[in-house]
């Protein structure tokens, strides 16, 4: 279904359920509760404010509750697993797979994660137990245990039997996982070899032997990168021995790709990237509250500059109205380079090798339209104050900060990583700091000197 269909459809499901419970019609709207699939029924609880979310999760049976709650975005879904006792996540659990396991299992304290696996039958236990221990971002925390393996002695004819003793195949399953009786990865039988080659070949004969398996402690974005190169389907995991965990499905990788544009997105305002857009107000106040006070800090300190030159302001009012103009192209420049440079990084365009020629022309674009709007606005300011010295002074500011916000924008990424810090949540309060603080100094100390 196209994106756009499927997105009116939420809609018109929400608005007639919406109006349902308005009429306080409930009968109504269980009925059409029930013809939903989980992802509509996702979508619906999504977009409606809490308490329409908690009549809609109250009238929904158990078994929906299972089939919803892997389809719901993470606050949303850490919220009603916080309800739910140890009996009903055993219950949740049966029916999903290994990787939805371990993703519901991380939202939870350790103690009730810790009960739920001793609830779980042994078979289970040890299956989520070696995903749990790779953390959640990686190829390992990816993972999925629900695979089928073949051994490379046997026989196409051998390998279909075996196949056909299965109700279904797990998802997304467009090869076979070749092992030896170690559990050793040794390559892959592509199902379109096995249907169309004759039943007395053996597996070791036409198997792809030149499929290199996923480390499991690969980074989630270096899978999602590979996934992309090769046009995967499904990819084999493998730990440090090279034995077989599991694998790791297209349609985990579009949840990763999904996350990080998410966080890119929202980390720039400094919010989560599973913020709810329904969140109660004492639940998004203090989130929010937290970068507030990070960008008064750097408000206080930007503000300091420009009382180091009150004096000079005083004196010449043009300077309060012009000044603002020399931060906000800093500003602006600054935020180019670096959603330009984060993208890059995201992307592993970005090494030591290249980095010099990616500093050299943004340095180059700065300094180019540096001097573009710097002869614009000195003209500006020329022809609206009739002062000369004005119109230098904020074309050399503009110069100066724009050079700067290249320079700023181009390396604070790389910098902030080194330190392990995430450059989509703290580079945009740390550039605009700089940007501020560069363009309000040179500005006013330009003006301190020729109006001194």
């Amino acid at each position: 279904m196209p994106k756009s269909n499927s997105h009116s459809s939420t809609e018109k499901h929400f608005g007639h359920i919406h109006n349902l419970l308005q009429s306080g019609t409930l009968k109504q709207v269980k009925h059409s509760l029930r013809v939903l699939t989980p992802v509509q029924l996702a979508r619906v609880i999504e977009s409606s404010p809490p308490h329409t979310r908690s009549v809609i999760w109250e009238l929904i049976g158990k078994s929906a509750r299972t089939e919803l709650i892997e389809e719901l975005p993470e606050d949303i879904q850490s919220f009603y697993l916080a309800q739910m006792n140890t009996e009903d996540l055993v219950e949740l659990t049966e029916t999903l797979e290994t990787d939805d396991i371990v993703d519901i299992l991380q939202n939870l304290p350790d103690q009730i994660t810790q009960q739920v696996l001793e609830a779980m039958s042994d078979q289970d236990r040890e299956r989520v137990t070696a995903v749990l221990a790779y953390p959640e971002n990686t190829a390992g925390g990816l993972t999925n245990t629900d695979t089928i393996t073949v051994r490379p002695k046997f026989t196409l004819d051998v390998v279909l039997r075996y196949l056909r003793r299965h109700n279904e195949l797990p998802p997304s399953t467009d090869s076979l996982i070749v092992v030896n009786k170690k559990d050793m990865y040794l390559g892959l039988l592509p199902l379109a070899t096995l249907l169309t080659k004759p039943g007395d070949t053996t597996v070791r004969e036409v198997m792809v032997t030149d499929a290199n398996p996923i480390s499991a402690d690969l980074d989630e974005s270096d899978v999602a990168k590979l996934f992309e190169q090769n046009d995967w389907v499904s990819a084999p995991v493998v730990d440090e021995q090279g034995k077989l965990i599991g694998r790791i499905t297209i349609d985990d990788v579009v949840d990763v790709i999904r996350e990080t544009a998410d966080h890119s997105f929202m980390g720039a305002a400094g919010l989560d990237e599973e913020e709810d857009t329904f969140a109660t107000t004492a639940r998004t106040t203090p989130r929010r509250a937290l970068w507030l006070g990070i960008n008064l800090i750097t408000a206080l300190l930007a503000s300091s500059v420009i009382n180091l030159f009150q004096d000079t302001i005083d004196k010449v009012v043009a300077l309060a109205v012009l000044m603002p103009i020399v931060a906000s192209m800093g500003g602006v420049a600054g935020s180019q380079t670096l959603t330009v440079v984060i993208r890059g990084m995201a992307l592993g365009h970005i090494s030591r090798n290249n980095l010099g020629w990616l500093m050299s022309r943004e340095v180059r674009v700065g300094i180019i339209n540096g001097l573009l709007w710097a002869l614009v606005m000195a003209g500006i300011a020329g022809l609206w104050f009739g002062d000369w010295r004005i119109s230098f002074i904020i074309a050399a500011a503009m110069i100066i900060n724009l050079i700067t916000a290249a320079l700023a924008g181009a390396l604070l990424p790389i910098g902030l990583k080194a330190m392990r810090i995430d450059p989509a949540l703290a580079g945009g309060v740390t550039l605009t700091t700089i940007t501020d603080v560069v363009g309000f100094f040179a500005f006013l100390g330009l003006a301190t000197y020729f109006y001194a």
